[in-house]
């Protein structure tokens, strides 16, 4: 299926849920919060498209909002997508695709680790990397860089 078929499938089911980001090198298309799961199990479930394979979910700190972005693959039909959800820094929640993608568990702890965004639904929302009684989230831009941990004796 061609990038702009499978936009065109996206479009015709979601409406103005979709919106593309880029057709090439990659197809990148935003998604909104609120079908984000509903759009998983589409592009899971669709015969044609067959996103069956979770490459990786993460998140960039755009300062302003938080970008969450999974990377998904069919291996049946080999093409491949990117999906970019905008979620605000005041309430920095989305629900989780660990339903339709099982692959998203460790990747949505460790971006809930890093960057403090809370998945709801998600099956063990809890620290994957740093310590249970770390303050704050590493990865975010307004983390002190200069902070430091202190030593555990």
């Amino acid at each position: 299926m061609s990038p702009a078929e499978l936009v065109k499938a996206l479009k015709q089911e979601f409406g103005d849920h979709v919106a593309v980001v880029q057709e090439e090198p990659q197809l990148v298309v935003e998604v909104s919060r609120e079908k984000l799961v509903e759009i998983a199990r589409f592009l899971r479930d669709t015969p044609g498209l067959a996103f069956n394979f979770l490459i990786y979910v993460t998140a960039v700190d755009k300062i302003e909002y938080f970008e969450v972005v999974y990377a998904v693959r069919s291996l049946k039909e080999r093409h491949q997508l990117m999906l970019k959800v905008r979620i605000s820094r005041e309430e920095p929640e989305i629900p989780s695709v660990t339903s339709v993608w099982p692959a998203a568990n460790w990747d949505e702890r460790e971006t809930y680790d890093l960057f403090g965004i809370r998945f709801t639904g998600h099956p063990d929302l809890r620290r994957i990397l740093l310590p249970d009684d770390w303050e704050g989230h590493p990865l975010r831009k307004d983390y002190p860089v200069d902070r430091r941990p202190e030593k555990v004796v």
